[in-house]
């Protein structure tokens, strides 16, 4: 039985639950294309401050065919989160009950919870799913040698978790991945970042992944990227889509950093997009 304190939609045939993973520090310097102070006024607005911590969730899928997780957390890498593994005993599942688990991409706190503290895999019976260009990216020598100091750490965070799971690793383009749920590539904040969209009796929820890092500043301003886009102009123009089609379509979202009630939908205006929380 889910625990109620866990934000869950009922989506069609599926059942989808927002456990959080914990925190990780943040700062406004991290955005470009957006004057600190402005962006700062918008998180003030959103009930936020200028060094408030990003949220990270992960996503529990059932269906009566599947028992899924969308991303992995952190795990406590890093000191970021680690929560994820307390969270999904009191959801109602184990981790050897997850048979999916669907990457949005490879960061550490998408996959750093894919293994615990001594490099063992935390999901034994899980099938990793993952966009070809995220992990040909991850295992290009050549990116590794260009990337800097920080990135560098990325890239052993990235290659231990997805070496681990071995021959259970399943890399797609797009399309269908498992019944009624697709992949929709989303690229700029990393090559292979993915969302992921589950349709059942006309009702339909988005995982949109790392779209949006700082939802009170960049739903408003969608070309305000971070830093720790792979390339901000094309995150920024992906984002500037992906709100165009959850505003007119009124799509229920569901990302790892938006708060912790997990799931929110969107609001085109004549100025512009907003973004209402749905817990």
């Amino acid at each position: 039985m889910t625990d109620i304190s866990f934000p869950t939609k009922k989506i069609g045939d599926y059942t989808v639950t927002a456990i959080s993973d914990g925190y990780l520090p943040a700062s406004l310097d991290l955005l470009l294309n957006v004057d600190h102070h402005e962006a700062s006024e918008m998180q003030r607005r959103g009930g936020l401050n200028d060094q408030s911590p990003i949220h990270i969730n992960s996503y529990l899928v059932r269906s009566a065919g599947h028992t899924v997780l969308v991303d992995a957390g952190a795990g406590g890498i890093k000191q970021w989160g680690g929560h994820l593994t307390a969270g999904l005993p009191l959801a109602g599942v184990q981790p050897s009950d997850i048979d999916t688990i669907l990457l949005t991409h490879a960061h550490p706190d998408h996959v750093g919870g894919l293994l615990d503290g001594s490099g063992q895999v935390v999901f034994p019976n899980a099938e990793l799913l993952i966009h070809q260009r995220e992990v040909a990216f991850w295992q290009d020598d050549g990116n590794l040698a260009r990337a800097n100091e920080r990135a560098r750490g990325n890239f052993q965070i990235a290659r231990r978790a997805l070496d681990a799971y071995g021959s259970r690793l399943r890399t797609f383009k797009e399309g269908e991945v498992l019944p009624g749920i697709s992949a929709s590539p989303l690229p700029g904040h990393t090559d292979g970042h993915t969302g992921y969209l589950i349709n059942s009796d006309d009702q339909s929820v988005f995982f949109w992944g790392d779209t949006v890092h700082f939802p009170a500043i960049q739903v408003a301003r969608p070309d305000a990227s971070v830093t720790l886009d792979n390339d901000p102009v094309r995150a920024a123009d992906t984002r500037s889509q992906v709100l165009e089609k959850v505003s007119t379509e009124r799509m229920l979202v569901a990302g790892p950093h938006l708060n912790d009630r997990g799931f929110a939908r969107v609001e085109r205006s004549n100025t512009g997009y907003s973004i209402t929380d749905e817990g």
